[in-house]
């Protein structure tokens, strides 16, 4: 007789990342099929390695448009909307702004400011030419490369839980080094925390949820200093600059794993005060933002239960 309350984790390093998948059933061909599946996804997606649809694209910027498959497509194009939204942070043009500061790899420095400006002027998202009918992508400038890093993570994490609905599994979980989608609830929910910047694995608190996606951002993932400035990966387009507010993370709570990547980042360029003014017209996306003073604020909290489990951080009420 099965036991209902086993979970069974099965683990694998892609996209850079420690990739979690639980089940409640023992079943590792399952398992080997989905770290399969997120493999296929890296390899369209990735602009880590020198082959890939993506790079296709931006190996042809300035010279003609490349034909992808659907999946790619329609991920560019979600892309582009996000990044066309007035004042977005979001922008998949950022590309080359990415691969000067260099943040989390080798080489990080700050630039000079006038490469920051020369770069800022290849980083339009309105140059990214998109054709419908022949399914194609072309960058209009040289030099133009389009970077889905910050949204692929949670497309990839949504077909993963497609596809374990597909194959019957009615409980499960996948996380993505970050991206959490979550299929079905098993008795009491889903419990995932939240963690404390700057501090390792210590958790400010924890989230319950139910067959929903928790995406957090945060400044301390991938930073480096330099003459005593902090500067972390979470660029602002608008400026070329790591974007400097009051906030430390920024975690999404919503259905599907895309929007908690796409608006975690439009969160973080908003702020607090705008971000939940936001989110007032969007009741199935949902907010937690932690500030440099300590502060975790709600936009709402009809879809998930918190508990806090650091009395140095206090819980406030949205600001609008």
């Amino acid at each position: 007789m099965p036991d209902s309350h086993r979970v069974y984790s099965y683990s694998a390093v892609l996209m850079g990342s420690p990739i979690l998948l639980k089940l409640f059933s023992h079943d590792e061909a399952l398992a080997s099929r989905v770290f399969r599946l997120i493999k296929q996804y890296e390899d369209l997606l990735t602009v880590n390695r020198a082959h890939s649809q993506v790079m296709d694209i931006n190996h042809a910027a300035g010279q003609q448009p490349i034909t992808v498959s659907r999946p790619v497509f329609d991920l560019i194009r979600c892309a582009k909307a996000a990044s066309l939204i007035k004042n977005s942070a979001f922008n998949l043009a950022i590309g080359p702004l990415v691969k000067r500061w260099k943040i989390g790899f080798q080489g990080d420095s700050v630039p000079p400011a006038d490469d920051i400006a020369s770069l800022l002027a290849i980083t339009r998202p309105e140059d990214v030419i998109l054709d419908e009918v022949q399914s194609s992508v072309f960058l209009a400038r040289a030099g133009m490369e389009i970077d889905l890093g910050a949204i692929a993570k949670g497309y990839i994490a949504d077909r993963v839980r497609d596809y374990l609905r597909k194959e019957g599994a009615e409980l499960g979980l996948i996380n993505l080094g970050g991206n959490i989608q979550t299929l079905g609830s098993p008795e009491g929910g889903w419990s995932v925390g939240l963690k404390k910047p700057f501090a390792g694995d210590a958790l400010i608190g924890a989230m319950t949820v139910e067959n929903l996606s928790v995406v957090t951002s945060g400044t301390y993932e991938r930073y480096f200093e330099q003459n005593g400035k902090r500067y972390h990966h979470i660029l602002d387009p608008r400026t070329g600059y790591p974007l400097d507010n009051e906030l430390e993370s920024v975690t999404i709570i919503s259905k599907d794993s895309i929007d908690g990547d796409i608006w975690t980042t439009l969160m973080y360029g908003m702020g607090v005060e705008k971000g939940c003014a936001a989110l007032r017209v969007r009741p199935d996306i949902e907010a937690i933002f932690v500030t440099k003073t300590k502060e975790v604020v709600f936009s709402s909290a009809h879809h998930f239960r918190f508990t806090l489990l650091d009395e140095s951080y206090r819980v406030t009420d949205s600001t609008v």
